[in-house]
């Protein structure tokens, strides 16, 4: 797991048009990569390392570690700091490679590096509550459902209820 690198871009490309298509709501599939450039991409990942460095944001590519296939993404939104250390986890899997425990794999490793060198104390998990796999995933490693906000997050043109799973740096489990 590291952030994109500007030689990623044909990796990166290839897994994305490799996805097979949508097998439920919280799958987009086959996504139109048409606009995907390589000159798009290096200002995709140049946009990563200024919000990495400006702490907004902190995006990881998740990479095979025999043959360094790209599998997916973990991101971290800095919520807040000072004396919150608190950040939101985010989490996707290329469907082509699911069902082999690289999200759970890539979700505890991401997790260290939170934990570990960006010095967070509380990751939130906002999940949609009918998206049972990615509850399952957080649950997996560990992380602990504390409520349902109710219209928390605007999809499809209206305000969805998400479930929130977290996990502090006091509660994690030793990986």
């Amino acid at each position: 797991m590291r952030p994109l690198q500007q030689n990623d871009y044909k990796n990166w490309l290839h897994e994305f048009n490799s996805r097979f298509p949508s097998r439920h709501r919280h799958d987009p599939g086959r996504i139109d990569m048409s606009e995907c450039t390589e000159e798009w991409f290096l200002d995709l990942v140049d946009q990563h390392q200024k919000k990495a460095v400006s702490d907004i944001a902190h995006v990881f590519g998740v990479f095979h570690k025999s043959d360094g296939t790209h599998l997916g993404m973990v991101d971290f939104s800095t919520l807040a700091r000072m004396h919150f250390q608190w950040a939101r986890i985010g989490y996707t899997i290329h469907n082509q490679h699911w069902g082999n425990g690289y999200g759970k794999e890539a979700v505890q490793e991401a997790l260290k590096i939170a934990y570990d060198d960006l010095d967070f104390h509380r990751i939130e998990a906002h999940i949609a509550v009918d998206n049972d796999v990615s509850f399952h995933l957080a649950e997996s490693v560990g992380m602990k459902y504390e409520c349902t906000r109710k219209g928390f997050i605007l999809e499809d043109d209206g305000w969805t209820d998400h479930l929130v799973y977290y996990m502090n740096s006091h509660s994690r489990p030793t990986i």
